[in-house]
């Protein structure tokens, strides 16, 4: 939002940060790649590491939504006892 402009140069400035198939096969063995979404596929991570079996951003997700409603309904239970 009023950054469009710069969005070219920031790709550019960034594109030594991507991670990449070379970054993860730098790794040790059994890495994992884990993002907490959305992830930007060809800019900060390629759809070849985000696809690969070495991500596991699918399991985190499933794992944070599963968090998020914790803590939904702890908030509502706290929120039911005040009133």
């Amino acid at each position: 939002m009023g950054q469009e402009a710069e969005s070219q140069q920031r790709l550019s400035d960034l594109a030594d940060y991507q991670v990449n198939q070379n970054i993860m096969n730098s790794a040790r063995d059994g890495a994992k790649f884990l993002h907490c979404l959305p992830a930007r596929r060809g800019e900060e991570v390629t759809s070849e590491v985000i696809d690969s079996p070495q991500s596991a951003i699918i399991q985190q997700a499933n794992n944070r939504l599963h968090a998020q409603k914790g803590l939904v309904v702890w908030l509502l239970s706290e929120a039911s006892k005040s009133s």
